[in-house]
């Protein structure tokens, strides 16, 4: 099983004109590999090298960005030594080499026993979600801006006004929704989701009709 560990929640508000935001970081410690999640705006290096020795974390395998949004990429240059590849949306690299994963076509990929990358495009056109077995909160979707936080599940506009594609988004909310136990969403505290949450997502599924 995995230990889920976030290092910070995101935020997105509006003040003086201007969108403050920045994403949520995280980090999964499964039985054969350590996973980042979404390493903030690159002004927070210091931050996450100091909260990764504060945890006893020496070494990253993955370095995943859920889409490639800048608060969501800056510190991804942190972690070359050793790391077994970058992740960022539907790309998936190491140094100069690049791998061929069909993500367009719905394929999951698999890390190791516990850890999985499920496709999930609509917030931007190759978005994705970590899924994991965790020890103490069932299964786990480590989700980007697929969900912006907790009050978009009843606010729609929350997210929709940031989406490249809401019917790809609202179908794909969905499938993280069934398939998970707790959310980790890009801007927003971790929540548990409940039957109403899948059944308002349901609605605007049949709202948007089938994902373009």
């Amino acid at each position: 099983m995995c230990e889920v560990t976030v290092l910070k929640n995101g935020y997105a508000f509006l003040k003086d004109g201007f969108m403050h935001a920045n994403c949520t970081c995280t980090v999964v410690r499964s039985p054969e590999n350590t996973v980042i999640v979404d390493t903030m705006t690159p002004w927070d290096g210091p931050f996450i090298q100091s909260k990764l020795q504060e945890i006893g974390v020496p070494q990253i395998d993955y370095v995943i960005s859920s889409h490639g949004h800048s608060d969501h990429t800056g510190n991804n240059n942190l972690f070359i030594e050793n790391v077994k590849q970058h992740i960022v949306g539907f790309c998936i690299s190491n140094n100069d080499q690049y791998y061929a994963h069909p993500f367009e076509h719905d394929e999951e990929y698999k890390l190791d026993e516990w850890m999985t990358i499920v496709p999930t495009p609509g917030h931007t056109s190759e978005d994705i979600t970590l899924v994991v077995k965790t020890k103490t909160n069932g299964m786990t979707a480590i989700a980007g801006d697929l969900f912006e936080c907790q009050d978009d599940l009843t606010n729609s506009e929350l997210w929709i006004a940031n989406s490249f594609n809401p019917e790809k988004q609202a179908s794909n909310r969905l499938k993280i929704l069934r398939m998970v136990d707790t959310i980790i969403p890009g801007h927003g505290g971790q929540f548990n989701v409940l039957p109403e949450h899948v059944e308002t997502a349901q609605k605007i599924v049949d709202k948007y009709g089938p994902p373009k």
